[in-house]
């Protein structure tokens, strides 16, 4: 990839003619990780590039780079941006980090009262994710749709999923609500306020107490603890499906 100049970008219909290419290696680095995505069609794909609901990464030259696609769910409420993919020969150099940020700027564009989410095993995703807001919540923060948990039948673990009541899987979901962000916005603002409207009294006091009042604890994507809850989490599912499918053990995992 020397000397060539990625171009990161929404996807138009003139760009249809890389959909089989996009989902042959969504299907084999899905098989290669050994967890799954929702299979797509190339006609799938090529519907998405239509209706300006994608993003691509280009070269100068015109060799596919990588992809990813805006699903709406649930009456446009939800929003998913699913199929991240990169071309094995591009990956390592940041072209994962400028699509998400591409196509989290155009679904905030396109359905800016909806919630954006995603489920995902990658760590390298979920800091991404962070960097842009999101926060991991629990499966029943997310969508009901049932059309988009069918979409997880072409998962290698969707028996897992389904044993849980589809309350826990493998992937770790993660969401960004325009509602909290706006609250949090907010609070900052006021406290910001506070504090200097703070300093400008003791600046005039000689004598006083300063209060600091408690913040909510927020994520701060710290990769290394996740990495060690993701493992955690693999070993105490896939336990559990294999005792509880070959021997009908009724030793129970709790996960928080």
């Amino acid at each position: 990839m020397e000397n060539q100049h990625i171009i990161v970008r929404v996807a138009t219909p003139d760009d249809i003619h890389y959909s089989s290419t996009i989902t042959n290696e969504m299907e084999s680095s899905a098989k290669a990780r050994g967890t799954g995505i929702a299979k797509r069609s190339p006609a799938y794909v090529e519907l998405k590039m239509q209706e300006g609901k994608a993003v691509i990464a280009v070269t100068d030259k015109g060799d596919w780079v990588g992809f990813c696609y805006i699903e709406a769910w649930g009456h446009e409420k939800f929003v998913a941006n699913s199929g991240l993919i990169v071309n094995p020969a591009f990956r390592g150099h940041g072209v994962a980090k400028s699509i998400k940020k591409k196509i989290f700027e155009l679904s905030r564009e396109k359905y800016p009262d909806a919630k954006i989410f995603g489920l995902t095993t990658g760590l390298a995703v979920m800091k991404i994710n962070s960097e842009l807001g999101y926060e991991p919540v629990t499966y029943s923060e997310l969508t009901d749709d049932e059309e988009f948990w069918k979409g997880c039948r072409s998962c290698v673990n969707f028996d897992i999923l389904t044993s849980k009541q589809r309350k826990n899987c493998l992937c770790t979901a993660m969401l960004y609500d325009p509602v909290e962000k706006l609250k949090e916005a907010e609070e900052r603002a006021m406290a910001d306020k506070a504090a200097a409207e703070q300093q400008v009294q003791l600046s005039v006091t000689a004598t006083g107490h300063m209060h600091h009042e408690k913040r909510r604890r927020r994520f701060k994507g710290n990769i290394k603890l996740y990495e060690r809850w993701l493992r955690f989490k693999r070993f105490v599912l896939l336990n559990s499906r294999k005792e509880g499918g070959a021997t009908g053990s009724k030793k129970k995992f709790f996960l928080f």
